[in-house]
């Protein structure tokens, strides 16, 4: 079978630390994968909190993650703190990805890596918006960067 291969950005333009507290650690003793998608959710909500949106609330429309890929690259565990970075690509009429890695912060080891499709979505008529052109303004270009959240 195919292995899932992720190919990363060579700049990010967000990034946040996030640490790992003990529910997010399975019977194994390391991050869970459950676990995972949740710290990368969080990192979601502080990138479109850091462009000035909230999640339902990008220009009048929401996002829905469409879909999703991940690659693991190496245990972590308690205690340690994540460095999640985060930036767009591959825009389309309807959405982009949101390409992330995440690292331990005191070794700099890769953990895992990943993106998230996502779609933009007209709440209200319950179906899929167009990217908006305020966010497309907001987005920097990979050079440039938000900032840590």
């Amino acid at each position: 079978m195919a292995r899932i291969i992720i190919d990363l950005p060579s700049h990010f333009i967000f990034s946040t630390e996030l640490p790992i507290y003990i529910g997010h650690i399975n019977n194994a003793q390391h991050l869970d994968n459950a676990a995972l998608l949740t710290l990368v959710s969080e990192a979601r909500v502080r990138f479109f909190r850091a462009l000035g949106y909230e999640e339902l609330d990008v220009e009048g429309v929401g996002i829905v993650v469409a879909d999703a890929a991940i690659q693991y690259k190496s245990e972590a565990f308690h205690g340690e703190t994540m460095v999640i970075e985060m930036t767009t690509t591959d825009f389309n009429k309807y959405g982009c990805d949101l390409v992330w890695r995440m690292s331990d912060q005191a070794s700099g080891r890769e953990v895992a890596r990943g993106k998230s499709g996502i779609l933009f979505f007209d709440y209200s008529a319950r179906r899929p918006a167009h990217v908006p052109e305020g966010f497309l303004a907001k987005t920097p270009s990979p050079h440039q960067k938000l900032g840590n959240a």
